[in-house]
Order: C-alpha cells, then structure tokens, then sequence
C-alpha cells in the first residue's frame, strides 16, 4: 500500500468497469485521482465510491475542448501530474460490409483521437518520471471477425505507446501499454445483441487457458505496477493481462 502516496493520477473513462476499479486502487495506493466522464452522474457515483482522494471533471476525450476543463482542474491543485491512464475507449462489432463511417469516426474518436488528444493535453502538467499507461487490447494481436475497426484502433495504440516512450525518455516519462483480454465489464456484456450474452462469454472463456473471465481488479493491478516504482525499468512494453489468451 502507498506505493503512490503524495501522487497525482488521471484516469480518463473512470466511471464504471476497468477505469473505476484503477481509479479505486490508485487512491488506494495514495494517489489523488483525477476521473473524467461523459455523464455527470455516473461520474459523481464514482467520485462518491472513491471519497476525498477523488476530483471528477466531466468531458469527452475525443473533444479538445473538453481536455481544457480537466487540465484546468489538475493545474489548480497545484502539484503536476505523475500517473496517466488513457483508459476511455470503446467498440461494437462491425461486419466489413456494414462499416460504415460513422462506425469508423466513433471508433476511432474515442480510442485514437482521444488518446492522442488526452497525453498531448497534459503533457505540460506531467513531472519528471512520470508514467502514462495506455488502454490496450488483445484484439489488436488476433483476428475477431466482425471486430476489425476496434482491432486497428487498438494496435494503434500500441504503435503509440512504442513511439512515445521513445520521444519522452528524455524527460524520464515512461509510456507502457496494458492489453487485457476478456474481462468482466459492463462494456464487455454490451457487445453482444440481445439474448446472445452468455452464448458469447461462454465462447470467451472456452478460449482463455484460465478458464474465466477476467475482473477490473485484476487489470487495476497491473496498471498500478506500471504506474509505480515497481516497473521503474519498463517503458514501450506491452504488458497482456489476458489469462494467457495471446500467449498459450
């Protein structure tokens, strides 16, 4: 415990599943942490779960002008920025006769644009040897049919994370990528049509050598490693949280 005591933290997309549970054990660690969402109360249900160690401030991360609310906020209190987890994302599954650009510039607003525009957005704020842990995912190394706009979403994000690491080092910033693979969230049970979640879990779990689903505790976790002085050594590295889906 308080392995990021007197720390501040930024989880975009805090208010339910993987981003929730981190922002917990990031204020559990001793981090105040900054929460970002796009409905208010949602995101004041979360702030209210975490307590005083807890700041939220509404906005969508594929809009720049709503970063400027959040930036505003961590420059008031005063100390810098040392944890960023570019976690707000999403996806639904797309055949590629039905992609349609709609689906594209929704895929990719919140997974790429967004996560591009949240790092650049606080850059200036980050101290020296902080750490920026990006929201990976499995999809982006496997062929899931009917997934593949979320997929290359997702592999641009690791691209990223190789490239910043490389144009940060200088400061002493480290840029990590976690991809977890089927893990039990709200967003993972949206996916299927209505009727077809369980067939479609059932599939999940056939499919990861642990035999289960993975929980947001157990991505928290490893985001907390990579946030910390734990992984001081780790930078550009993908770190797979996945029950060993990708690597059995």
């Amino acid at each position: 415990m308080n392995q990021l005591a007197n720390k501040t933290a930024l989880v975009t997309g805090g208010t339910s599943g993987i981003g929730l549970a981190t922002a917990q054990r990031l204020a559990d660690e001793g981090a105040h942490v900054f929460l970002t969402g796009r409905r208010q109360e949602a995101l004041d249900a979360a702030v209210a779960s975490i307590g005083d160690a807890a700041t939220g401030v509404r906005g969508d991360v594929s809009r720049p002008e709503d970063l400027e609310a959040v930036v505003a906020a961590i420059q008031t209190r005063g100390e810098g920025l040392d944890v960023v987890f570019a976690n707000a994302g999403g996806g639904e599954f797309a055949a590629l006769p039905e992609i349609t650009p709609e689906h594209l510039q929704t895929t990719f607003g919140i997974n790429v644009f967004g996560t591009v525009y949240t790092v650049q957005a606080v850059l200036p704020l980050l101290n020296e040897e902080a750490s920026i842990v990006l929201m990976g995912s499995t999809a982006a190394h496997n062929g899931t049919p009917a997934f593949s706009a979320y997929s290359a979403s997702k592999a641009a994000i690791r691209s990223f994370g190789r490239t910043w690491a490389a144009e940060l080092a200088g400061r002493g910033i480290r840029v990590n990528t976690v991809a977890p693979g089927s893990t039990e969230t709200p967003g993972l049970k949206g996916l299927a049509p209505s009727g077809q979640e369980q067939p479609m879990l059932d599939e999940m779990v056939a499919a990861t050598p642990l035999g289960r689903l993975g929980r947001p505790e157990e991505v928290a976790a490893a985001v907390v490693f990579l946030a910390s002085n734990q992984s001081s050594f780790l930078t550009g590295t993908e770190l797979f949280v996945d029950g060993g889906a990708e690597q059995i």
